[in-house]
């Protein structure tokens, strides 16, 4: 692979001021924007920088004949918050990054979103008029790494994924660039919600109150539950009430980490996502898997069990954060999902009720333990899903923005939604340039 033409054709089209190429500080810097040290150690040969919609157009047209000859494939960078090695970068080839594709317009009951936007910048655009989005959890976080692959958000219980907004639900970057992305906003005013931390005797009370409220016949779609081991976080966007009564069986468990906990009415959105991105590390390795388990008890009981004993011998790693964080699909999200069209994911057909993505998160330091932690974490989710699959409570369903780079997202949406996603490229993408270059 050799893209100096490539870079060649790219500077003459554009100029050398949006091409950073290696050995510039512009580069470095750039390259080293992303979450993880993993994908900041990839190295492009380049990085485009482009202005406008029409310029990403005609980026893709200055590098079709490079690419189709093997000698430039290029990634997507949006925000590089998804940790997984070559989702958002690429050894050799040209990154395509997105962060000067910016602005934030609100039109009738839509907000128009720039593809090189991050979460924080929408709302603090719509919070002053009393609005919010079904958007990401975190401030850092960008625009297109979550709007076309699935996306969680704080009202996902009431709206469904972020991606039902979107024509090619699922897809991720397979299909072409996003630019732009219209979403509908909605009235929101302040939140009560924040964090509980307990000590570790409270943990299976956590799991337990979860599966409760799960499986409860008239469960509030109002809620958005996060439970991880030694942490849980509870939203919930009612801010008329001191203490909503549907966190009761969370707030009363103990022992509690009373000094950390910092359930309150939140003003806004904004600050909800402020502190959700204060949990986040930077400048470390990261790596994310998840698998998708039916809202049982004992399921997640067993997994937290097998999980526990998977992260103890590795416990003395340098730098090493790591949880295993179990957020609620509740029956009122796949209901809402549903409603809005096509069941891409592969999720409307399940009649499991509520389901639960178990997200394997993990931070360390060194390159030297990656084999060590990333074989720990993936025996853990194999010995969790081998256990969920004996009781009948496993659901085949990977989700993208959490999967790792050797999980097969598209395939466990089924074969049947897979076939569809590949007759999707074919019509519009007949040479499988896009999703074979980048």
């Amino acid at each position: 692979m050799d893209p100096s033409q490539a870079i060649d054709a790219l500077a003459k089209a554009f100029g050398s001021e949006q091409l950073a190429v290696r050995g510039t500080p512009e580069y470095e810097d750039l390259n080293g924007s992303y979450q993880s040290t993993r994908s900041s150690e990839t190295q492009p040969a380049a990085i485009f920088r482009p202005k406008s919609a029409s310029e990403v157009s005609t980026f893709v047209r200055t590098i079709r004949p490079f690419a189709l000859r093997g000698e430039a494939p290029f990634a997507i960078f949006g925000a590089g918050q998804q940790p997984a090695p070559g989702c958002n970068n690429i050894q050799g080839g040209i990154t395509l990054n997105l962060s000067l594709l910016t602005g934030i317009d609100v039109k009738g009951d839509t907000v128009s979103i720039a593809a090189g936007e991050r979460w924080g910048a929408v709302y603090e655009k719509l919070s002053p008029l009393g609005l919010s989005v079904a958007g990401g959890r975190s401030s850092r976080n960008g625009i297109g790494g979550l709007a076309p692959q699935g996306g969680l958000s704080f009202y996902s219980s009431r709206e469904g994924f972020l991606a039902d907004n979107r024509a090619l639900q699922g897809g991720g970057n397979n299909f072409g660039v996003v630019t732009r992305f219209t979403l509908r906003t909605f009235k929101q005013g302040g939140l009560y919600g924040g964090s509980v931390y307990y000590f570790s005797p409270s943990f299976p009370s956590e799991i337990e109150a979860l599966a409760m409220e799960l499986n409860k016949p008239d469960a509030t779609p109002e809620t958005h539950l996060m439970v991880s081991t030694g942490f849980a976080a509870a939203f919930g966007p009612d801010p008329a009430v001191e203490k909503p009564e549907v966190l009761e069986p969370f707030t009363s468990i103990q022992p509690q980490i009373d000094p950390l906990n910092t359930l309150r009415l939140i003003p806004s959105t904004t600050e909800t996502a402020v502190e959700q991105a204060g949990d986040q590390q930077t400048a470390k390795r990261v790596a994310y898997m998840n698998a998708t388990l039916k809202a049982d008890a004992a399921t997640l009981q067993a997994a937290a069990n097998i999980y526990t004993a998977a992260i103890d011998p590795v416990k003395s790693t340098e730098g090493l954060i790591c949880s295993l964080t179990s957020q609620p699909y509740a029956e009122s999200l796949l209901r809402a999902s549903a409603a809005k069209g096509a069941d891409v994911l592969g999720l409307g057909d399940t009649n499991s009720g509520s389901l639960v993505n178990l997200l394997l998160l993990t931070y360390w330091s060194d390159a030297k333990d990656d084999s060590v932690i990333l074989g720990a974490m993936k025996s853990a989710l194999q010995d969790i899903e081998q256990d969920a699959a004996s009781r009948g409570t496993k659901v085949d369903y990977v989700y993208m923005n959490y999967a790792s780079e050797d999980q097969d997202v598209i395939g466990s949406y089924g074969s049947e939604n897979k076939k569809f996603l590949q007759r999707v490229s074919k019509e519009y993408d007949p040479e499988g340039s896009l999703s074979r270059w980048i």
